[in-house]
């Protein structure tokens, strides 16, 4: 029997941007019964009951708590093991090297180990590779030479769980390794003293959706708790944990992991310590990134975040882990300051790949493909990432970008969409030697290519994701909590609307529809933005804005739409504050023309 197809929306079957629009699950008793008890407007305990939130789960949805979420860490397997070899290491004055990525989570995981292990009393120093000299995990040279230059133990953190080779020549030159990673592992694990990973397939843990800042909190505080049993701290100061948290919301929030569950509570509790201003790197990046507010998902996600990853894709690898973790106020300000500039070169570069790979897809005809593959010589590899996550956007299917360098030799990095495994079918073209290395998780993957192997591999990865998908193909959907007219969506909605952060992967922000409106202002501001003045037959106004849309078929339906022709709008409200005057804003996702 086969599953009816639900309703299209508002009898939207394709929008503007080429999507289907769908409402998500509506059980009315719930949603009445979360709104009499919680005293919720009905919009938002609809969106609470349709994310799957129950009564006996909505205190704890609205009120995320460390206290009852955070899992105890040793029921991770090698844990303990971990924690032995690191207390040992700090007792005996012994030196620690962590050697991250070069991307959010590996500066977060970085600089929340330097911060720690500092804090209580150890000796320890990051090693971060460049992007393109050393490429992505461990490496041989660097790890002895850590050993040569006095670390005792190294701590692998966001890489290290399919570094087979490295690891074991590493091990048999007597280094000794932790690897703490969430990437997805395979039935044999790297040659090391313990490896820590919710993601092991021996692991029975139900947190395989940390991001691997997470998994290295879960590390710190457990060896927090056996430092402390074993006296270390008597007559110290012991390290303030919960004032790391800060890191372990960027790291998890850029990650982009599911926002459930313990993530949860991690981003948000980090989220207040972050507005704080704590932390002097974080404080110094807020301030060139003109955040002056208390700093939202937002913030951390598309701020803060790509400027950290700056360094790593355009500058000096190391620049983001240094940033988190100084004490010296006057040091942060100048690599704030250096993350900044090339953050802005990153977007440059980033706009020229983008725009060769747009013209390289829809010069190939394969806007439909089950994945869309840009290849192309000359690409910086720091881009992307970036650059594949803009193709998914635009085709709304995975996307993978291939920079080939003169030896024929090309990174590769791929974003995926919901319900395709984009990490396990690059591990599993790996198994089938198309590729020189690769890993991921389900919504991003990076792997290496050679051009010989290169046709190989994308017939590979469309034929896999193609049966994945299912008979039907990926058909394009945007979900929705529902419609509200222009004068409902008010700021005691939106205020409303903000206890049900922090919003993220596994925790949409909700998406409603205005219904039938008609835009008394539609203009092109900045580059590429439209901005509206949307309202309805009983007098609500909403002034609204779409993102780098004017020449998408989005965008010149907008500017159509401006006059007297009705219209659906569709996106997230948000409070806007301009010169001390509080408003609501409609962040445009979409619109339909009636």
């Amino acid at each position: 029997m086969t599953t009816a197809e639900p309703e299209a929306f508002l009898g939207v079957s394709r929008s503007a941007s080429g999507k289907r629009w769908e409402a998500r699950p509506d059980d009315a008793r719930l949603t009445a019964a979360l709104a009499q008890r919680y005293s919720l407007p009905e919009p938002v305990a609809r969106a609470m009951a349709a994310r799957g939130i129950d009564l006996d789960a909505a205190e704890a949805f609205l009120d995320p708590k460390l206290s009852r979420d955070l899992p105890d860490p040793s029921h991770l397997r090698d844990m303990d093991a971990a924690v032995s070899r690191l207390v040992a290491a700090i007792r005996e004055g012994e030196g620690i090297a962590v050697f991250g990525d070069y991307d959010v989570d590996g500066a977060t995981s970085s600089a929340l180990l330097l911060r720690y292990i500092r804090a209580a009393g150890g000796r320890i120093e990051a090693y971060i590779p460049d992007r393109l000299a050393e490429g992505y995990g461990p490496n041989l040279p660097a790890l002895v030479k850590l050993k040569q230059q006095g670390a005792a133990v190294v701590i692998t953190v966001d890489c290290g769980i399919t570094a087979f080779d490295v690891l074991g020549a590493a091990a048999d030159e007597g280094v000794e390794v932790l690897v703490v990673d969430h990437h997805v592992a395979e039935p044999r694990l790297p040659r090391a003293v313990a490896v820590v990973n919710p993601n092991r397939l021996d692991e029975d843990s139900p947190h395989g959706n940390m991001a691997a800042v997470g998994v290295t909190f879960l590390l710190i505080v457990a060896l927090n708790r056996r430092l402390r049993a074993e006296g270390w701290f008597d007559g110290k100061r012991e390290p303030d944990l919960m004032g790391l948290l800060d890191l372990v919301a960027l790291g998890t929030v850029c990650d982009v992991v599911p926002l459930t569950g313990v993530n949860r509570a991690l981003v948000a509790q980090g989220l207040k310590v972050m507005a704080r201003r704590g932390n002097i790197g974080l404080s110094a990046l807020a301030d060139v990134a003109r955040v002056s507010e208390a700093p939202g998902t937002y913030h951390a996600g598309f701020l803060l975040g790509p400027r950290v990853n700056s360094g790593g894709r355009v500058g000096e690898a190391g620049l983001g882990t240094e940033l988190l973790s100084t004490e010296d106020a006057a040091r942060a300000q100048v690599i704030a300051q250096r993350l900044d500039a090339y953050n802005e070169e990153r977007r440059a570069i980033e706009k020229d790949c983008l725009d060769a790979a747009i013209a390289q897809v829809e010069a190939s005809g394969d806007e439909d493909a089950p994945v869309i593959v840009a290849v192309a010589e000359g690409w910086h590899p720091g881009v992307i990432g970036i650059v594949a996550g803009r193709l998914k956007e635009r085709y709304n299917r995975p996307a993978c970008v291939v920079a080939l360098d003169d030896d024929g030799i090309g990174k590769g990095s791929g974003r995926s969409v919901p319900g395709i495994d984009l990490g396990s079918a690059v591990i599993a073209a790996r198994q089938q030697d198309l590729l020189i290395n690769g890993g991921g998780h389900k919504m991003a993957a990076g792997f290496t290519v050679s051009a010989a192997n290169l046709s190989g591999f994308v017939s590979f990865l469309r034929e896999r994701i193609a049966l994945e998908a299912g008979e039907g193909g990926l058909v394009p959907v945007l979900k929705f909590d529902g419609a509200v007219t222009a004068a409902g969506a008010s700021l005691p909605l939106v205020e409303a609307l903000e206890r049900l952060q922090p919003f993220g992967q596994g925790n949409a922000e909700p998406r409603f529809v205005l219904p039938e409106v008609r835009l008394y202002q539609a203009d092109i501001v900045g580059e590429d933005h439209v901005r509206v003045l949307a309202g309805d037959a009983a007098g609500g106004r909403v002034k609204g804005i779409a993102f780098r849309c004017a020449d998408t078929p989005l965008g010149q339906a907008l500017l159509r739409a401006r006059g007297d022709r009705p219209i659906h709008l569709a996106g997230r409200l948000r409070k806007d504050s301009w010169q001390g005057r509080e408003s609501v804003q409609l962040m445009i996702d979409d619109a339909a023309e009636l």
